[in-house]
């Protein structure tokens, strides 16, 4: 390091000395021994002793400068101003050379650093790993195949590294002082390094050995674990260590990337450390993606621990999308339980969190394949954000914890689509179970529930809620291997293709109440209200549409999946009203007056209230309700309970 100092710093002053003309070198001071020595001894102090070289330099400046103004009349020299920006050019070649050089060969001192603890990894996999365990194979425990799969060729990447490439970085850096480079040396052997291709190739397939045979090969599980467990390994396992072979090219070449930077254009070495760029670029691509694989593989373990080993997903072809906390919605109520998902590229892990701080944090509840899954957006008045997973092993109606929360899953997910369950697709894909507070009916006899005689069934099939009489029938669903399954009488004869001998050809006429329930999608309007006919009794909760097809009739049901209606109101003629503040009728209570009929509704809030009445009042004058969002702020408009303005389905 002082003989770099020395050498940068004096052929700096050199090159200054010639660049100037003979009139300018008269302002030059010659060094003495003992000024000198405090700039040039030593590379680390010379930033804090360069003050007392440039004060010393100024004051022989300010010396020849009086000589030159006494002389600048006659003609002889340069004016002040010249010789002043002399100083300054002569001053700036002196600051900038050093550093320069100094950091080339801090740059060149880590590539050596760093080669020689390369090294050691790779004697600690060829000499120490891959011997011991060769020597255990030729004992017939294991075939030798398996070994030499393994560590590939990393005997010929040690012998490489050990043997040429180190000797040569320390040799020239014994010999920095006459020889400050090192792109020579990269561009010379830089074409070896090629041989790292067949490790990166390689490195999938042995990772894949190596835990293929550790399970399987008790004596070459003990090894390892022996030699892990060794002061030399640094707590590290095997495959931490195999990575670095992948990890060294890529270290090579941001190294090099570093030294071109601060290499001068015109350095002659910039032609050979240019051309060994190109050479280690090229195989550096290779071991990123290598890298990447290694590092999905190593979240990969993480997983496998976390869920206890119940799952076998330690694999390359394994890699992890997404993973995040999780409500899922019970699929007979509308409770909500935390869940935990993992979204791969082949498939999700429905999990149960456990409450341990470590070992196995989560119980696989159920695995979903990718392939055919789908996803749509739904809507739960109780519960925001909700979406809905349908696989064909199960479908999952869930809760993300915000609307963006939603958008990134639902984005995630690979196959999207707005899914309705079709006929082709019954029986091969788990449906939504329609929710037991859903309903209030059966959606097949359309026959109301009660706890006794008449219970709440699922079919297995459609997701339908039907009574007993309605689904006892059997049907082997293709989602569920094929096994026997409980479905509806309708699933029934579609799946197994007969003919229902009780079913008229013709079909009776559908009555006047039996039109499905509406949702958000094909409705001006729907939600829950309180709703009475008499205001001494009390409200009764029930799901409130008004239909796109029916613009002017109100259709009252028990719950919104019901497919027969309690009753309708035909709203045309019907006066809306304010009903008085008092106990039982809070500020969100309205209702509606035609001669003798009166109909009671409490919204849960104001502003639900006053979507409510934007449509109703459009339609008692017989007018058709516009589809837009309602907007909050328009409440002053409606004093009279009459202006425009629809909601977006409460």
């Amino acid at each position: 390091t002082q003989c770099l100092a020395s050498r940068t710093l004096s052929s700096s002053a050199t090159k200054a000395s010639s660049d100037c003309s003979p009139a300018e070198r008269l302002i030059e001071a010659p060094v003495s021994p003992e000024r000198s020595d405090p700039v040039y001894s030593q590379t680390s102090s010379q930033d804090s002793r360069w003050h007392v070289w440039s004060g010393w330099w100024s004051e022989e400046v300010k010396g020849h400068t009086e000589f030159v103004e006494q002389e600048t009349d006659a003609g002889h020299l340069p004016a002040p101003s010249e010789t002043d920006s002399v100083t300054e050019e002569i001053t700036g070649c002196f600051q900038q050379e050093p550093i320069k050089e100094l950091k080339l060969y801090k740059i060149a001192s880590e590539l050596l650093q760093t080669e020689r603890a390369y090294v050691t990894r790779l004697h600690l996999l060829d000499q120490v790993f891959c011997a011991k365990l060769t020597e255990e194979a030729g004992k017939g425990t294991f075939p030798v195949e398996v070994v030499k799969g393994i560590f590939s060729n990393v005997g010929s990447i040690y012998t490489f590294h050990s043997q040429f490439l180190l000797p040569d970085l320390e040799t020239r850096m014994s010999q920095w002082d006459s020889t400050p480079r090192i792109g020579d040396i990269l561009a010379q052997l830089a074409p070896f390094l090629r041989m790292y291709a067949e490790y990166v190739k390689n490195f999938d397939s042995a990772m894949d050995l190596l835990k293929q045979w550790m399970e399987r090969s008790a004596q070459l599980n003990a090894i390892i674990q022996d030699i892990q467990s060794q002061e030399v390994c640094g707590n590290l396992t095997l495959q931490h260590h195999m990575l670095e072979p992948v990890q060294r090219v890529p270290r090579y070449e941001m190294l090099l990337k570093d030294y071109l930077k601060k290499l001068p254009e015109d350095d002659p070495d910039r032609s050979q450390a240019e051309k060994s760029l190109n050479i280690i670029s090229m195989a550096a691509t290779h071991s990123n993606t290598a890298i990447r694989k290694m590092e999905n593989l190593k979240k990969l373990m993480e997983i496998y621990e976390m869920l206890g080993g119940e799952e076998d997903i330690v694999n390359p072809s394994n890699e992890l999308i997404k993973e995040g906390q999780i409500l899922k919605l019970a699929a007979r109520n509308t409770s909500s339980m935390e869940r935990y998902l993992f979204l791969f590229n082949n498939m999700l892990l429905y999990c149960v969190p456990k409450f341990s701080l470590v070992g196995q944090r989560f119980t696989v509840r159920t695995r979903v394949g990718v392939e055919g899954m789908k996803v749509l957006e739904t809507s739960n008045d109780d519960y925001p954000h909700t979406f809905q997973v349908s696989g064909k092993e199960r479908t999952l109606e869930l809760q993300a914890s915000s609307e963006q929360d939603k958008e990134d899953w639902i984005k995630t997910f690979p196959y999207l689509c707005s899914c309705v369950f079709q006929k082709e697709e019954l029986g091969k894909r788990a449906p939504r179970w329609i929710r037991d507070n859903e309903v209030t009916m059966c959606m097949k006899c359309k026959e109301p529930f009660n706890p006794l005689t008449r219970r709440r069934h699922h079919c297995r099939a459609c997701g339908y809620v039907v009574c007993y009489k309605c689904s006892d029938y059997k049907a082997s669903l293709r989602y569920d291997g094929n096994k026997l399954n409980k479905v509806c009488k309708d699933c029934y004869f579609i799946l197994t293709g007969r003919v229902d001998a009780e079913e008229p050809v013709s079909g009776k006429k559908r009555g006047i109440l039996e039109v499905p329930a509406q949702v958000s999608g094909n409705s001006f309007l729907c939600g829950f209200l309180q709703y009475s006919t008499d205001r001494t009794k009390p409200c009764q909760r029930v799901w409130c549409v008004i239909p796109q097809h029916d613009a002017l009739v109100l259709y009252l049901y028990g719950a919104p999946q019901d497919v027969k209606a309690q009753c309708t109101i035909p709203l045309l003629g019907y006066q809306v009203e304010d009903v008085q503040r008092s106990v039982d009728h809070p500020p969100s209570s309205f209702r509606l007056r035609q001669s003798k009929s009166v109909h009671y509704f409490t919204a849960d809030t104001e502003e639900v209230k006053l979507r409510w009445l934007r449509v109703i009042c459009k339609a008692v004058i017989g007018e058709m309700p516009e589809c837009q969002t309602p907007d909050v702020g328009d409440v002053g408009d409606l004093a009279n309970g009459c202006h425009e303005g629809v909601p977006d389905g409460t």
